[in-house]
């Protein structure tokens, strides 16, 4: 697993371009004698291992994009490309995926039913490539899934499950501010939209304070703020780019419409115009019951796991959502905060790393997990 995952650290490509990637992992199955589906929804690749006894299909998925963001740490394993690295862990996934692959192919004849291996491409950039993989079929004829993800957050030897929502829904706003210019010296000529801007800003913040029930969670932020001029020049417009983040459909349904009431207003004030385009993102990721509390049960077994707990929800994005909207499923964190930091770095960071021994963890939990849901499920059929 180490080998592997420090390669793919070495060797990172960003979402939508993961060619030598999706490679590499097709190459890997070949050499196993596994067959695998290459350019699956793009460059996703899926493997299928069949047991030689009957029972359910079981979908297990890593992604394997890399982030637009340079490697600033001072290891062996450093990227070898300029502006890109693994700062999320999706090369641990992969590495996890598949040596679990591995390992099950060579005891394939005590194995019942089959799993499906999805190796998804492009989870860091929407529209993301779970979509377009389901569209090619790789939930085909599969009963459940079960996802990981290595959370450098918590340390090795914890597992965060949650029942129901777990993610957030990642949304996109972009506003264009359309004021009018003029010199510095003059203001009272302008439409002044550095004003506007900071104004409905500061506006945007009452959407969640007053507009959205308490009991519900709920993020808007403005990320970007873009007005350049001289510095004696009154900007006549501005471009405000920024994210929102919910768990329930209504409230995001909301939020879309009071930012655009919001903008509105603002302008109207100032008798600017503006532009306004809200893009949806993943959904959130909603876990199902019965999964995720067998889960939880059987992660106290797993050797290294020292901790079981239910995590608290995360407004991180994850387009996981797709496929649990079409099967049954469940998505849990696997704590990874490397040994060596005292302060983990968080994910997207220049200098995120993992504590790769969390690997072995996560590959554990997946393979008890798809092994007793086979045994139960199969004893049920038995007995009906």
């Amino acid at each position: 697993m180490v080998k592997i995952r420090r390669y793919l650290h070495m060797h990172p490509e960003v979402s939508f371009q993961e060619f030598k990637t999706a490679a590499y992992i097709a190459e890997f199955y070949h050499k196993l004698g596994v067959e695998a589906k290459t350019s699956v929804g793009g460059n996703g690749v899926v493997a299928v291992i069949k047991g030689d006894l009957p029972g359910k299909t079981i979908a297990l998925r890593a992604d394997f994009d890399a982030l637009p963001i340079g490697d600033e740490k001072d290891v062996p394993y450093k990227s070898t490309v300029p502006g890109v690295a693994h700062a999320c862990g999706h090369d641990g996934h992969t590495a996890t995926l598949l040596v679990l692959a591995k390992v099950l192919h060579k005891h394939r004849s005590t194995l019942e039913g089959s799993v499906v291996f999805i190796h998804q491409h492009a989870e860091e950039y929407a529209p993301g490539g779970a979509v377009s993989m389901i569209e090619d079929g790789c939930l085909d004829g599969v009963d459940v899934i079960f996802g990981t993800h290595l959370w450098a957050g918590e340390p090795a030897g914890k597992i965060q499950y949650r029942v129901g929502p777990i993610m957030a829904a990642a949304d996109r706003f972009q506003i264009t501010i359309n004021g009018k210019g003029g010199h510095g010296a003059q203001p009272h000529k302008t439409k002044d939209a550095v004003v506007i801007g900071s104004q409905l800003v500061m506006n945007l913040q009452q959407i969640v304070s007053r507009k959205i029930d308490p009991v519900h969670s709920a993020v808007v932020s403005v990320g970007s703020f873009v007005a350049e001029n001289p510095f004696n020049v009154i900007a006549d417009s501005a471009v405000l780019i920024g994210t929102v983040r919910t768990f329930d459909e209504e409230v995001r349904t909301l939020i879309e419409e009071e930012i655009e009431r919001v903008v509105k207003a603002s302008c109207a004030l100032y008798d600017a115009d503006y532009e306004y385009q809200f893009v949806r993102g993943y959904p959130a990721v909603v876990n199902h019951r019965e999964e995720t509390e067998q889960l939880a049960e059987l992660a106290s077994k797993v050797p290294g796991v020292q901790i079981v707990e239910e995590s608290p929800m995360q407004m991180g994005g994850e387009d996981f959502a797709y496929y649990l909207q079409h099967v049954k499923g469940t998505f849990f964190f696997t704590g990874a905060k490397p040994a060596y930091s005292e302060t983990a770095y968080p994910h997207h960071h220049p200098k995120f790393d993992i504590d790769e021994k969390a690997m072995l963890i996560a590959a554990k939990t997946l393979s008890l997990a798809l092994l007793t849901y086979q045994s139960e499920h199969n004893a049920v059929a038995v007995e009906k």
